[in-house]
């Protein structure tokens, strides 16, 4: 029987009705560039003074600035700033202090005793983030670093959770409660009393928006034959970029954080209009068995495109499943380790998907493309990763995917050597380089993201992709410590670390099967033949040519 992909060539291949489909697929993906990088806004930590409420009595009746109140009140440090975390221990309500000449009197830099914050802090700027309302500093700036650790381990259960589910229930259901979730969560942070309570609702923020996120690009993905998925990809990728771009000049023009964060959840709110302007994967309706709904679907995407439905599908009649097919109904996450083939290619998805995240969660945190200006400094970081996009375009389908994946992470692991061993006199150079090294890595993440949906079969896509790009979620969590506890002890160790996961990583891609112009598997045994035809350079027909899933 024939497969999907020859359905769609029937149907239209890319026309008006993908189209349509896939750019509402893509708008989503601004949506989670928010929930992904949102907290460098939201849980911003500006400059802070210990409180001294007995002094600010005497500033307000003397008329003193801030910087002359706190030359009395806060030490400095060797490198001549003010302490963010401790205050003189003056009883000020006994001090005699001239109103005239308030430099004239301040405590003595040696032998006056030290104090913490016990009043509370003074923030340099006047908006409220995360961290000024609950006062997240000094010891309990570990309270801050929860804040992205918890949203990632949402991240984490989200992948497998709504992964599991979006393969036994359908794409576009979890689609929608995922992002009608991410919305509720995204209000009850807003509200929330305490901050224990916020990270709850950040942990809930992260299980919907990995969710919304993973279902609607393989919803999105399976609308499409082999020769478009990779403008399906680009286009994915572009949208989150276009997320982390446009953020910024968001949060410059919304500097408080709780409007800031209802800005950014509306939006979810209103892709509740998905209900009726998007499908359900007529793929994955094949695959459960749901023939009638598959074809009307697909009946309409043929009059959208122009086309009619060939009589012979209409006709068709779905084979009686084998016993491999009944247990592909019913999805289980044990199932990407079922077959050698499935347990090599998740093994190295997952060590790629983690090391993706680490080296370039790393590598935006080391580059400091530039200082002192938050929201330049996170604006330009996005654009320096638009041609990666155009790279990807341009390789993925006239070289296959595995030697691009394999050159983007080889240039960038050396990149990430070659960085930490110049000398940083040469800064030109230093600088160069690491932009060389950011934009292959961040094409080696756009290419692991299409090669998760091209090597799992139908009934176990959604959960493959889920399970093998949580190991992103975990590189996240564990990406700040790497860096900060590597740099501890030699500056450029991290640069190192990434340098040689990158190097194993560019290896270990070579073990995956070549895709390019191949249908997306249906079958178990359909992931077999990848590998075959991987090694055979040739074509071989697929198992879905004589026992396909319609």
């Amino acid at each position: 029987m024939p497969s999907f992909d020859e359905l769609l060539v029937a149907v239209g291949e890319f026309g008006p009705y993908q189209k349509v489909v896939c750019f509402l697929g893509c708008i989503p993906g601004i949506l989670f560039a928010f929930t992904f990088v949102g907290v460098v806004f939201l849980g911003n930590t500006p400059k802070h003074w210990c409180r001294a409420p007995g002094a600010e009595l005497i500033r307000d009746q003397c008329g003193w600035s801030e910087e002359q109140l706190r030359e009395l009140t806060v030490p400095r440090s060797e490198q001549g700033s003010f302490s963010s975390c401790q205050r003189y221990h003056v009883d000020w309500n006994s001090s005699e202090i001239s109103c005239r000449d308030p430099a004239g009197w301040r405590p003595a830099t040696n032998s006056t005793p030290l104090a913490p914050c016990d009043s509370g802090w003074v923030f340099e700027q006047s908006h409220s983030t995360v961290v000024t309302e609950f006062e997240l500093v000094c010891e309990n700036e570990w309270k801050a670093d929860l804040n992205q650790a918890l949203l990632n381990a949402g991240f984490l259960l989200g992948a497998v959770v709504i992964g599991y589910a979006a393969d036994k229930y359908g794409r576009k259901l979890c689609f929608l409660i995922s992002i009608f979730g991410l919305g509720v969560s995204g209000v009850g942070m807003i509200f929330s009393p305490n901050y224990i309570v916020l990270l709850v609702f950040r942990v809930i923020q992260g299980v919907f928006g990995k969710g919304a996120w993973m279902s609607i690009y393989v919803l999105v993905t399976e609308m499409v034959t082999s020769d478009h998925r990779r403008l399906v990809g680009i286009v994915t990728q572009i949208f989150f970029t276009l997320g982390v771009i446009i953020l910024p000049g968001i949060a410059y023009f919304i500097p408080a954080w709780k409007d800031l964060q209802l800005t950014l959840t509306i939006p979810c709110f209103l892709l509740m209009v998905y209900y009726w302007a998007i499908p359900e994967s007529p793929r994955w309706l094949f695959t459960m068995g749901r023939r009638e709904e598959a074809l009307r679907i697909t009946a309409d995407m043929a009059r959208r495109n122009g086309k009619t439905l060939p009589p012979e599908y209409t006709e068709m009649e779905v084979l009686e499943p084998s016993s491999e097919d009944t247990e592909a109904c019913n999805p289980s996450p044990l199932d990407v380790f079922k077959t050698p083939e499935m347990r090599k290619y998740t093994l190295i998805l997952m060590y790629s998907w983690f090391t993706s995240s680490v080296v370039y969660q790393g590598m935006v945190m080391r580059l400091g493309i530039v200082q002192g200006n938050l929201y330049l400094e996170f604006f330009i970081s996005g654009v320096v990763e638009l041609p990666s996009a155009l790279i990807f375009y341009l390789t993925v389908d006239r070289l296959g995917r595995r030697i691009p994946f394999f050159l983007s992470n080889i240039v960038g692991g050396l990149s990430c050597l070659a960085t930490a061993f110049i000398p940083d006199d040469i800064l030109w150079l230093k600088t160069t380089i690491a932009v060389i090294g950011r934009l292959a890595v961040t094409l080696g993440y756009e290419i692991v993201y299409l090669v998760s949906t091209e090597v799992y079969p139908t009934a176990l896509r959604n959960i493959g992709v889920s399970i093998t790009s949580a190991f992103s979620d975990v590189g996240g969590i564990v990406a700040p410590f790497f860096l900060f506890r590597l740099v501890s002890v030699w500056t450029e160790l991290p640069m190192v670390l990434y340098g040689i996961m990158s190097l194993m990583y560019g290896a270990l891609v070579l073990l995956l099967p070549e895709t390019k112009g191949i249908d997306l598997p249906e079958t178990m045994d359909d992931v077999v033949a990848l590998g075959r035809i991987s090694k055979d350079k040739g074509n071989i027909t697929s198992k879905s040519d004589t026992a396909g899933m319609v």
